[in-house]
């Protein structure tokens, strides 16, 4: 069954770690496994996370390494300590939904990855209704994609979005004009870790978009308190102190004030001032 969540476990997961991502079946156990890897590696090459089910309401999430990454892991090896404190917060968010067990008795605060048998092993237990897609996507989110993400920030994967574009107006409508922006990177690692820490609600509301709009999805967006566009060189954020969760109508509004956007507090007064 797991098998027929292969486009909703692809997107979960390319969203979640901003990788691309590829993924096959594996019907080695009793149970068919859903095995993903990196998309600009060969599976032999990357890091690959299996995701299988176990028993009769458990998943199980295990992060191992093809026989030939060994210049990979290599590359792996030379990230930054920024790189690597936000790769071990990553994997230790996992142990607040699931068992966590790191290759040779290894902590969340200290692993490394010294050769290819290194592997984490994550299992959840207790999932009810556990292929639909509600615990899939969660499964996804708990398991698969802190893991794989940790692996990208070691690995070097830097998304980017594009900043606004400029304020030039094209001459008519749906006419195409080539426009040249300031782009600035963008870690979607952090905004996994951001929510993780502070979870989906509102710091300034307190709004729980995900209850509100149910099906619609949790739309929350992730705020830098110090912004991007003041900042000068690009540097690391913490996403426990330097970025927290807001509700699409409170972010609109912190930014209503420029070039030094409210402070949380700020706005916050103005809610309890009415």
């Amino acid at each position: 069954m797991l098998a027929e969540k292969q486009a909703l476990i692809r997107q979960e997961v390319e969203e979640g770690t901003g990788a691309a991502i590829c993924l096959e079946e594996d019907r080695s156990g009793v149970q068919t496994a859903i095995r993903l890897w990196f998309a600009d590696l060969e599976r032999s090459h990357s890091p690959i996370v299996t995701l299988r089910p176990t028993g009769l309401r458990r998943f199980e999430a295990k992060l191992a390494f093809g026989n030939f990454a060994a210049d990979t892991i290599r590359q792996m090896q030379q990230a930054s300590a920024e790189e690597l404190q936000l790769a071990r917060a990553l994997v230790a968010s996992v142990a607040s939904s699931a068992n966590l067990k790191i290759a040779n008795g290894q902590t969340t605060d200290d692993w490394i990855i010294d050769n290819g048998s290194f592997t984490i092993i994550a299992e959840k237990r207790g999932i009810e209704s556990r292929f639909d897609d509600d615990s899939v996507a969660e499964t996804c989110r708990e398991l698969v994609i802190p893991v794989l993400a940790a692996m990208a920030e070691l690995y070097g994967y830097d998304p980017i979005e594009e900043s606004a574009p400029s304020d030039q107006e094209a001459l008519t409508e749906g006419a195409v004009k080539l426009t040249v922006v300031r782009r600035r990177e963008r870690n979607p690692r952090n905004r996994l870790l951001c929510l993780r820490i502070h979870g989906a609600v509102c710091k300034i509301c307190s709004l729980i978009p995900g209850k509100l709009y149910g099906d619609a999805g949790a739309i929350i967006e992730v705020h830098h308190l110090q912004p991007l566009s003041l900042s000068g060189d690009p540097r690391p954020y913490d996403p426990a102190t330097d970025l927290i969760p807001l509700c699409p109508n409170c972010h609109r509004a912190v930014h209503t004030r420029r070039p030094v956007p409210w402070t949380p507090a700020e706005l916050r007064s103005k809610l309890s001032s009415d």
